[in-house]
């Protein structure tokens, strides 16, 4: 993703802060999972820029680059300290592709899907800043090394290990994005149908659900595990849903589906399903359900 940089650089825009600016909060949301931390990292780096000599920076773009990935590590280290709190899973805040939202390219890519963030999350707070630099923004392994204060041969190591644990789907078993959002429907028609027959006829036996409620929903826990238990569980919801609820389906920044359940009064939950395709059949081998109300209010409810 070397050409988001580029990109930047091609802008026009006279201030290297607000040229970076899209830059700058694509590698602090994929590194914190949520906008308000993203937006707080992007926000104390633009303070650190008014105190600092300008003249005195050869590198406009690595300064910022350097200042704000160390921020967004300390946040990340802060953040994982109030995890040990929260109730039940924890999911990235959902960010979606809305045709009121324009974003530069620094933010489109496989890379904020919900299901590789979740991915990321496996990594330690230098590892995720290595991976998200060099393998997503494509920053050499010395400039990665300078902004995270390690030697270029540490860097490689922590590189390494992030490929290992964060793997980008095979695309040779995915469905096209037309059939991973037929299912999705038809998934979410049956959730809120309650009807356990159709479940099983789209979700794969070993599928696992997650869903982020933060103790502010009725929702599991623990995560669910095999068809027959979502199954059980939705069978058990039917009919506790809020009045006049409606999907609607938009997109994450991969183009894969993502259901935004929606009522009047404003969003209520956002769906995502991972789908593979088993013997021919595309089948949803994962479920995860942010209905936490932190973590919905820039979601875009739609018409």
């Amino acid at each position: 993703m070397a050409e988001t940089t580029a990109v930047s650089e091609r802008s026009g825009i006279s201030d290297p802060f607000e040229r970076y600016r899209q830059m700058m909060f694509g590698i602090s949301y994929r590194m914190l999972g949520t906008v308000v931390d993203a937006e707080d990292v992007v926000q104390e780096t633009w303070l650190r820029w008014q105190r600092v000599d300008r003249d005195a920076i050869a590198d406009p773009r690595g300064y910022l680059v350097r200042a704000v990935t160390r921020t967004a590590i300390d946040q990340m280290r802060r953040s994982r300290a109030r995890r040990e709190e929260y109730v039940g899973p924890w999911l990235p805040e959902p960010l979606l592709v809305s045709p009121d939202v324009a974003m530069e390219s620094s933010l489109l890519g496989e890379s904020l899907s919900m299901a590789v963030l979740v991915m990321m999350e496996t990594l330690s707070p230098l590892e995720r800043a290595v991976f998200v630099l060099h393998e997503v923004f494509g920053f050499s392994f010395p400039e990665v090394a300078a902004a995270v204060d390690r030697t270029e041969t540490a860097v490689r190591q922590l590189g390494s290990r992030a490929r290992r644990h964060v793997r980008l789907r095979n695309r040779r078993f995915e469905p096209d994005h037309r059939q991973a959002r037929e299912i999705t429907e038809r998934f979410l028609t049956a959730c809120l149908d309650g009807d356990v027959k159709a479940l099983m006829a789209v979700l794969a036996p070993d599928v696992t659900m997650w869903a982020d409620g933060n103790g502010h929903a009725e929702t599991p826990r623990v995560p669910l595990r095999g068809a027959a238990a979502i199954a059980e569980y939705f069978a058990s919801t039917a009919g506790r849903y809020p009045a006049g609820l409606v999907v609607r389906m938009h997109e994450q920044y991969d183009g894969t589906p993502a259901a935004v359940l929606a009522t009047p009064a404003g969003v209520f939950a956002v769906v995502t399903a991972d789908v593979d395709v088993a013997d021919g059949l595309p089948r949803i081998t994962a479920v995860r359900a942010v209905r936490n109300p932190e973590k919905l209010g820039r979601v875009p409810a739609g018409r």
